[in-house]
């Protein structure tokens, strides 16, 4: 699944301490020796594998690399971990990971591969950055919806990725036919969906100019829960009999496993928005995760380490289903990315200035039409 893979084994060492260090060094360069004799005598003895066939598993030279410098900041590695496995394959995809907030290594990876995954260049556009009601709200004489500032003018959260091949949505709300004429976007492979509320799947339908211009489906990625709402807001584009100029659309499914859209490969982390699973999506070293109040350790895995977060808060005020600009930080500041930036924000939030003055260093407020380049 990953086109370009080089792998280098490092010996990594979860500890604060020069102490835990070299206690981990013994323990992990004992294992790490007894592992690739194993996978060499099974190499050797497996006399039925093709030439082509034995380079695809990973039998590689083991560099072994003591990295410790004895505090947390060691933390700006970045390294990608992948799962030990016989092979690389779509079964297995990399999952980024930084040991230092969950405890020691061992615990869940004793032995880890530390690979460089080439992936295409990405621009990223923030189609919008509001929460469900938008920004300003109708009616309201607030001095956030009052504000002159463009940045404090927030349509319904959205994002647009592009490689210099393929074109992808996150979400579809009911600003979506104005976000792509804004953004000029001709071209459009694919809709991901991270749930069903409307704010995020209302504007589905407008995809029928995409339909006429590329004489093809559009292809919809979400889970069976969305699709089944899409499939009741929107029966006559799943109809069997469908009148002429309906929106044609092919459901995709989304599992816990990474998945390819052109040259875009996209990794699903599910959260918890309340009580309802959320899809959010990780490209590369980039992550988006909107409506969401909890993530659980496994997926904050998934999360952890990478260059650019966007994660959603609400407002300062406690909220049931979304973050509060404290908690937001600090699950950003646990996650360990180089930048967080917050979007799904509500005018109670307070003016786009003001509230970037009060967040820490590498945090930032998002802003419609923002672009960001990886």
């Amino acid at each position: 699944m990953f086109r370009k893979i080089s792998c280098i084994s490092l010996l990594f060492f979860p500890s604060r301490s020069s102490t835990g260090c070299l206690f981990y060094f013994e323990l992990f360069y004992s294992v790490v020796v007894s592992t690739v004799f194993q996978r060499s005598n099974e190499v050797r003895e497996d006399t039925h594998l093709s030439s082509k066939r034995r380079k695809s598993q990973l039998i590689i030279k083991i560099l072994i690399i003591p990295v410790c410098i004895g505090c947390s900041s060691c933390i700006s590695l970045n390294p990608l971990i992948l799962h030990k496995t016989k092979s690389i394959s779509k079964k297995h995809p990399v999952y980024p990971y930084y040991p230092f907030h969950q405890g020691p290594v061992l615990a869940v990876h004793p032995i880890s591969y530390f690979c460089t995954v080439s992936y295409p260049p990405i621009t990223i556009t923030f189609l919008g950055t509001g929460t469900s009601s938008g920004v300003p709200m109708i009616g309201c004489e607030c001095e956030v919806c009052q504000s002159t500032n463009k940045k404090d003018n927030r349509l319904r959260s959205s994002l647009l990725v592009q490689s210099p091949t393929t074109t992808i949505v996150i979400d579809a709300g009911p600003d979506f036919r104005y976000q792509m004429l804004r953004a000029k976007v001709k071209q459009l492979d694919a809709i991901l969906f991270t749930h069903p509320h409307k704010d995020h799947v209302a504007g589905l339908d407008d995809v029928r100019a995409y339909n006429y211009l590329s004489g093809l489906p559009m292809q919809v990625y979400a889970n069976e829960m969305t699709q089944d709402v899409l499939v009741r807001e929107f029966p006559y584009a799943f109809a069997e009999t469908r009148y002429p100029g309906v929106p044609e659309i092919k459901l995709n499914t989304i599992s816990a496993d990474s998945f390819t859209i052109g040259d875009i490969e996209v990794l699903p982390i599910e959260v918890w928005h309340h009580k309802m699973p959320v899809l959010g999506f990780r490209f590369g070293g980039f992550t988006y995760i909107t409506d969401a109040n909890r993530i659980e350790a496994e997926e904050r895995m998934k999360i952890a380490g990478g260059d650019i977060l966007v994660l959603n808060v609400l407002r300062k005020e406690k909220h049931i289903s979304h973050f509060t600009l404290e908690e937001g930080i600090s699950v950003g500041k646990d996650l360990g990315n180089k930048e967080t930036y917050f979007t799904h924000i509500s005018h109670q939030l307070g003016k786009h200035d003001d509230v970037e003055n009060e967040l820490p260093e590498s945090f930032f407020l998002a802003y419609d039409e923002l672009q960001l380049k990886l």
